[in-house]
């Protein structure tokens, strides 16, 4: 079946899947796809863009539209990335709303239940209840009732990304919500972006498991090269902008120690992503308050909806 062919029975269609930081939404995604296309990190905010990971199956073509975690902004980054994940959800057949089921609901779970049913139009929702794997069982309903009060209207599933548990029946419920259509993309491809982006995501989620404190948060990466070197695997270059003169010392660690350790981390993960050695330098700068500066997050691929707009 080709790009655009109809087939009777053929479903197609965008799924958004949103919720507060963290909740597995990335995880989730990759599940599904049975492949890593979108970073994960045990650290909120992880997804800074919208990144579409594409399902192909014999009669069904998903579009997963994985959003940032929708938050209480406290920089002009946090109000770009809430509008992003907000964009994203308009141009949906379908959203999933996920929360994490091993805490009880949080005032982003809220804002996350208010800002999507605030949407005009609203999109069919459904309820994703995560980690279930992480909840005492004695604790299980009380705590599935009380996320269902936040969208009582949605059919719930409650599921663990990482486990399996009801995770094929969520995406059987999720191809029959689709729309008769057509195939929009072609069956090797996985997601939009390229892997020079994907190298960046990776870089950062490296970042975050291995940094502490606030920063992680502080970090944004830009690839400078991405070559090809034959059988010799790809060479990539990148820097790691910091805020302050304080975060740099930290991100580069004593004799360099802590940035050897994220570019070995994120070199790993970037060779299981593309199949291929890598060679991987990093450095790192100030950018002084980017997080806050419109021309700096212009000049970091923030400057509107979708990745480097």
């Amino acid at each position: 079946m080709e790009v655009g062919d109809t087939t009777e029975g053929h479903r197609s269609g965008f799924v958004a899947v949103a919720g507060r930081p963290n909740v597995g939404k990335s995880t989730l995604i990759n599940a599904f796809l049975g492949q890593r296309v979108a970073a994960v990190s045990p650290r909120p905010q992880t997804t800074r863009y919208r990144q579409l990971g594409i399902l192909t199956l014999p009669t069904a073509q998903v579009i997963f539209i994985d959003t940032p975690g929708i938050h209480k902004p406290i920089h002009k980054l946090g109000v770009k990335m809430n509008t992003e994940a907000l964009e994203a959800i308009k141009d949906a057949d379908l959203l999933l709303v996920m929360f994490d089921l091993s805490s009880p609901p949080t005032e982003d779970d809220q804002r996350v239940a208010n800002k999507t049913q605030e949407l005009k139009p609203n999109p069919a929702t459904l309820v994703v209840l995560n980690k279930i794997d992480l909840v005492p069982p004695g604790e299980l309903l009380d705590r599935q009732l009380s996320f269902k009060m936040l969208l009582p209207d949605a059919e719930v599933y409650a599921i663990s990304s990482t486990r399996g548990d009801n995770r094929d029946q969520l995406l059987q419920h999720i191809l029959e919500q689709l729309p008769p259509g057509p195939r929009y993309y072609p069956e090797e491809e996985v997601t939009d972006i390229n892997e020079r982006d994907i190298a960046a995501d990776l870089i950062r989620a490296a970042s975050l498991k291995l940094l502490r404190y606030e920063v992680p948060y502080c970090i944004a990466v830009r690839i400078d090269e991405y070559k090809e070197r034959n059988q010799q695997g790809a060479y990539i270059a990148a820097t790691l902008f910091v805020e302050r003169e304080s975060q740099k010392g930290i991100v580069i660690g004593k004799g360099g120690s802590m940035l050897r350790n994220i570019g070995t981390l994120a070199r790993q993960e970037i060779e299981a992503m593309s199949g291929r050695k890598v060679y991987l330098k990093l450095r790192v700068k100030v950018l002084s308050g980017w997080r806050n500066d419109e021309k700096a997050l212009k000049r970091l691929g923030f400057s509107g909806t979708g990745r480097y707009n």
